[in-house]
């Protein structure tokens, strides 16, 4: 089903910001509303290139003012919505969960209600709600995580993903809300908030600064191009089976350490460095609480009923991204200035 009038929550933000490029782009009759708090990790400098575009609207606001939803999506003929506005990073969720829970959880039932009060009982509608594959706990050295997995949260981040996922699928079976969901793995990529493992790693590198690794650096994540993941989340938007969950992943593991250590060579040598320079950088620091060993996402459902699949491989994707920050230092230095400090430059004093 075609769509005409989108609210992308969180628009301002990683993903929003590239899923509303997508769209405009994939879709030359839709028009976008991005409704977006503009809280630290939502940046307007992210879209700077679509701010000319007319059918791109920008509404600031929270999700969890549930009349200005309401206002916004009577006033611009929203008739699909995709939520992406959240709390994301489990770090600053172990030290503040209750801003999460509130954001994640209340702002999610703030929209579910919104939407069901302006649409009714209408079909040709869609809520979308974009989640994490953390809501399926951890894996061992082996296994996927697929549709099916029981979830089993393990942070407060996770947790509150997880609380918003039910509550998607029970305003869908309790009031016959159409909706679909999507799980993902880690995203990488262009306009990433600096505080995530990669554009942190980069900034790290470019600046000689301590590279902060939790633990030994055993544990283990499924990557996956941003840029991909807006192209599933339009596949799954536009033909995606109501009521189903779709698992996005980037089919492509690493542990921690050996991707620090693969970002260290390529920035290195895109700097004129010699090989191994910044080595001496990594700085091995506490493990985090509760630390998840690995994810991993089995996308064959994705695959096989939609026909998506990753693009180009995590080589050319990293490759493009260490090229884009280094490309970039203007946009990267002035999202980390004035009152920022990562969470790692707060517990550890890494500067």
């Amino acid at each position: 089903m075609q769509y005409h009038s989108l609210l992308i929550t969180g628009g301002a933000g990683f993903i929003g910001s590239h899923v509303i490029r997508h769209l405009l782009q994939a879709h030359p009759e839709v028009r976008i509303v991005n409704f977006d708090a503009l809280t630290y990790a939502g940046n307007l400098e992210n879209l700077r290139d679509v701010e000319g575009d007319a059918r791109y609207t920008f509404v600031k606001g929270d999700i969890r003012d549930r009349a200005l939803v309401e206002r916004t999506l009577r006033e611009h003929g929203v008739d699909a919505v995709v939520h992406l506005a959240a709390e994301s990073h489990v770090d600053r969720s172990i030290a503040n969960p209750m801003e999460f829970l509130e954001t994640n959880i209340m702002g999610t039932a703030s929209m579910l209600h919104a939407a069901r009060e302006v649409w009714g009982d209408r079909k040709d509608v869609r809520f979308y709600h974009v989640s994490t594959d953390e809501v399926y706990g951890s894996l061992g050295e082996d296994g996927l995580f697929t549709e099916e997995t029981a979830y089993d949260p393990r942070s407060p981040y996770s947790a509150s993903k997880a609380s918003s996922d039910h509550l998607v699928r029970a305003w869908h079976h309790t009031y016959g809300l159409p909706v679909v969901i999507s799980n993902c793995s880690n995203n990488y990529g262009s306009h990433q908030f600096p505080e995530k493992l990669i554009p942190l790693m980069i900034r790290n590198v470019r600046d000689e600064r301590p590279l902060p690794v939790y633990g030994e650096g055993l544990n283990v994540r499924d990557w996956l191009w941003v840029v991909d993941h807006a192209a599933a989340i339009d596949r799954i938007l536009t033909a995606g089976e109501n009521g189903r969950t779709y698992n996005i992943g980037g089919l492509n593991e690493w542990r921690n350490i050996d991707l620090v250590h693969l970002l260290i060579r390529l920035v290195d040598e895109r700097l004129g460095r010699l090989a191994g320079h910044s080595e001496r950088l990594i700085t091995y620091v506490k493990d985090r609480a509760g630390h998840d060993l690995r994810y991993a996402i089995d996308a064959t459902r994705l695959a096989t009923e939609l026909g998506w699949t990753p693009s180009i491989t995590f080589e050319e994707g990293l490759g493009a991204t260490v090229d884009w920050y280094l490309a970039n230092s203007e946009w990267l230095d002035s999202v980390t200035s004035g009152s920022y400090r990562s969470y790692y430059e707060q517990q550890y004093g890494a500067r």
